[in-house]
């Protein structure tokens, strides 16, 4: 009796779409002062036709003489046409990721040489550069945690694990875990 109703509940739960896993957002890092910098936002507006927004610093660190104000990152969030961009991201790195570069709620992996990607052609003002790839995922009803008026909690179990990226990165993009 016991087992009928674990297998009730079961199907109930991969029927419900409020469980559902979505790519929320995609996000381009590259890091990097002065001139490597602007070769960084160079390339990241390159590959995905939008401006990067350059990032400042807050603390002060002597030995790598980084000071408050002083742009050392640049980044391009992306909420559209995710899914082919990031099959052309996934095919530089051979399709396959390990699982602990998997964390709560997303992933990330670095590219070494942007060249690697199928369609991008060497950029002599760029140069061979690399950049990081972070996705992030989310789940329905998520947007009740980030509006202004009638703020809501989100509970733990909406988070999503790392067994559950597994299985949808399987799934839809075939990705291979190590």
């Amino acid at each position: 009796m016991a087992k009928k109703q674990e297998i009730k509940h079961q199907v109930k739960e991969s029927n419900n779409v409020m469980r559902m896993i979505k790519i929320d957002k995609l996000i381009l890092h590259v890091g990097g002062i002065a001139d490597e910098l602007e070769k960084g936002a160079k390339l990241l507006e390159y590959l995905t036709k939008r401006k990067a927004a350059k990032m400042k610093t807050k603390k002060r660190i002597p030995t790598f003489n980084i000071r408050p104000g002083l742009e050392v990152g640049a980044m391009i969030t992306m909420r559209k046409g995710i899914d082919e961009f990031l099959r052309k991201m996934l095919t530089t790195i051979d399709n396959k990721l390990r699982k602990k570069q998997i964390n709560q709620n997303g992933f990330s992996f670095g590219i070494k040489e942007y060249i690697e990607i199928p369609g991008a052609e060497y950029q002599r003002e760029i140069g061979i550069r690399g950049f990081d790839v972070t996705v992030s995922f989310k789940r329905a009803g998520y947007r009740v945690r980030l509006k202004k008026i009638k703020r809501g909690h989100i509970p733990k179990r909406q988070a999503i694990k790392k067994e559950e990226i597994i299985k949808f990165m399987e799934e839809k993009f075939g990705t291979k875990f190590r």
